[in-house]
C-alpha cells in the first residue's frame, strides 16, 4: 500500500501560484484593454460601434490588432523574472511600452503604405486591403513581442 506524502510547503506553493496567476491575469487584462483602447484611439472611426454593427474590415483590424496585443502581453510576462511584484512590474511597462510601438509602427506602415485606414474600416463590404493591414498588425506585434523577450 502507498501512501500519498506531500511536501509540508505544497499547499501554500499552489495558493501563491494561484495568486500568481490571478495577477497575472489582471495585468494581462489591464493591458489588453490599454492596447484596445491604443487602437481605437489611433485609428480614424470608433472602432468598438463599428465592430458592433458589424463592419467586416473593422472587426478584421480590431481583432488582429487584438492578437497582435496578446503576443506583446504574453512576451512581457514571460520576460518576468525575479520576484512576484517585480515580475508584475515588468510586465506591465514592458507591455505599455510594447503597445505604444507597436501602435505607432502599425500606423507609420499605413501611411508609408497611404492605405486610407479610416474609408477601409467603416466600409460594410470586405475589403482586401484589411488582411494587410490585419497581416501588418501580427507581423508587428510579433516583432515588438520578440524585441520585449
Amino acid at each position: 500500500m502507498y501512501e500519498l506524502a506531500l511536501d509540508p510547503g505544497f499547499g501554500s506553493a499552489i495558493g501563491r501560484g494561484i495568486g500568481a496567476i490571478a495577477l497575472y491575469a489582471v495585468v494581462g487584462l489591464v493591458l489588453m484593454v490599454f492596447g484596445f483602447y491604443a487602437i481605437d484611439w489611433t485609428t480614424p472611426g470608433k472602432l468598438s460601434i463599428l465592430v458592433r454593427n458589424g463592419a467586416p474590415n473593422a472587426v478584421i483590424v480590431t481583432a488582429s490588432g487584438l492578437v497582435s496585443m496578446a503576443f506583446i502581453v504574453v512576451v512581457a510576462i514571460l520576460s518576468a523574472v525575479g520576484k512576484l511584484d517585480e515580475g508584475l512590474l515588468t510586465s506591465l511597462i514592458y507591455g505599455i511600452v510594447g503597445i505604444i510601438v507597436q501602435v505607432a509602427a502599425v500606423r507609420l506602415l499605413e501611411w508609408v503604405t497611404k492605405l486610407d485606414i479610416g474609408s477601409i474600416i467603416e466600409s460594410d463590404r470586405f475589403a482586401p486591403a484589411s488582411v494587410v493591414v490585419a497581416a501588418a498588425h501580427v507581423a508587428l506585434g510579433l516583432v515588438v513581442a520578440f524585441a520585449i523577450y
